[in-house]
């Protein structure tokens, strides 16, 4: 039964988001191949136009598209082809009314062209002389200089990730260093006396580890840098040396496990304790209308956001995208207005019942039936590891609605 006292999953996210400074990691300046995924720490100004002179997008002939108005296959025109133009050569000529001049693909355009004649509406009269089979337009497959880009604009803007194609840009401007968020770095504390390493052979009653790793792939994938501090007993004084010496080294630490209400569940109690000492508001809150993830534990311990996550595998994952990612997110400056979640409509595929006054998570794959894409349930409990593996995504019920129909549409966000 989830009690009525527990927060909401967004306004538990706010007390947390609330409480640590924004862009709160240092700035580091980068060469851009190191720069993928980084957040940009100051707006990026093009120094120069890009293209840097206008250009031929086809292989053609260079002309004045006035020599080619109310030209048609019936009524061809021709013009004299006085020059070719090579790549990476700066035409030192320039073009008279009835001229042409052989371009390739990216080549500089010459004074007095403003067109393109495409290769295959052009036939070869002889050495110096094309026959024009269609007319073109100004500036048809020609890119202007400073089309792209143009010198003192904005091109990128602080809080941005850096996607390939944005270094690709700031390449193509010259820009070969640029300012950057450190990325933060995110300690992770497993803890259960049943829990193992991974490689490590089973005895009855033990589990492997297995949240430490599908934590550190998801910090990985959304610009954190993951330090696994290891696996600890479920002891006082050992949890608290851990939690301690992860806040040293680290921006953000999470605790897997030990946040429900059993005797050994001693997290919140560390972390507050731990705030008494360092200073910070300790427990923001713990136990959240979520399903799953019902016991989760945030608290900010010096500017530091401490996350306790619930045991089970399924619960960590949905728990990562309500709280970890944003919360990251937040420390390394990124402008929440451009950061989108990847999205899918679907259709029901079964009746869903959910209990009023909670948001509940289930996990679902797409699979298309009848040129539709259905969204099917992934049935278990939130400790099987394969209703991760299996799902595609998930699909949010509100806490206001007590389930979804069978043919409902639904948004569904992707792993």
């Amino acid at each position: 039964m989830f009690n009525k006292n527990y927060l909401l999953p967004l306004d538990a996210l706010k007390l947390i988001i609330n409480s640590i400074p924004e862009g709160y990691l240092s700035i580091e300046r980068l060469k851009i191949e190191e720069c993928y995924g980084y957040i940009i720490a100051s707006d990026v100004i093009a120094p120069e136009d890009l293209p840097a002179f206008s250009r031929s997008t086809v292989d053609g002939y260079a002309l004045n598209s006035r020599d080619t108005f109310g030209v048609k296959e019936s009524s061809p025109s021709y013009i004299a082809v006085k020059h070719e133009i090579f790549m990476g050569s700066v035409p030192d000529f320039k073009l008279g009314t009835g001229e042409s001049a052989k371009i390739p693909t990216g080549g500089m355009l010459p004074e007095g062209a403003d067109a393109v004649l495409m290769l295959e509406h052009a036939q070869i009269v002889s050495d110096d002389m094309i026959e024009v089979m269609r007319s073109v337009a100004p500036n048809e497959n020609v890119i202007q200089k400073g089309e792209d880009i143009k010198k003192g604009e904005t091109v990128l803007t602080k809080g941005h990730r850096l996607r390939a194609q944005d270094i690709g840009a700031l390449a193509g401007l010259g820009i070969t260093e640029i300012d950057v968020f450190r990325k933060p770095v995110v300690s992770i504390i497993s803890t259960g006396d049943e829990i193992v390493p991974a490689g490590s052979p089973l005895k009855l009653g033990q589990v492997r580890d297995i949240n430490s790793f599908t934590l550190s792939g998801l910090i990985s994938e959304h610009g954190g840098i993951p330090v696994k501090k290891g696996i600890f007993k479920d002891d006082y004084d050992v949890i608290k040396d851990a939690m301690e010496g992860a806040l040293q080294d680290s921006d953000m630490v999470l605790i897997s496990g030990g946040t429900s209400a059993g005797t050994k569940d001693m997290t919140a109690q560390i972390i507050d304790d731990i705030a008494k000492i360092y200073g910070g508001s300790g427990v923001l809150f713990h136990g959240v209308s979520l399903k799953p993830g019902k016991p989760m534990i945030g608290g900010v311990v010096n500017n530091k956001p401490i996350l306790g996550l619930p045991g089970h595998p399924a619960a960590t994952v949905v728990c990562f995208d309500l709280f970890i990612r944003p919360v990251m997110e937040r420390l390394g400056g990124l402008n929440s207005r451009r950061n989108f979640t990847k999205t899918i409509k679907a259709k029901m595929d079964k009746n869903i019942a959910s209990a009023a006054g909670r948001e509940d998570h289930i996990r679902v794959y797409l699979e298309e039936k009848n040129g539709e894409l259905s969204a099917i349930p992934v049935l278990g409990k939130s400790g099987l590891i394969t209703t991760l593996v299996r799902a595609d995504g998930i699909v949010v019920i509100p806490q206001n609605k007590l389930g979804l129909d069978a043919g409902e549409e639904v948004v569904v966000k992707l792993f």
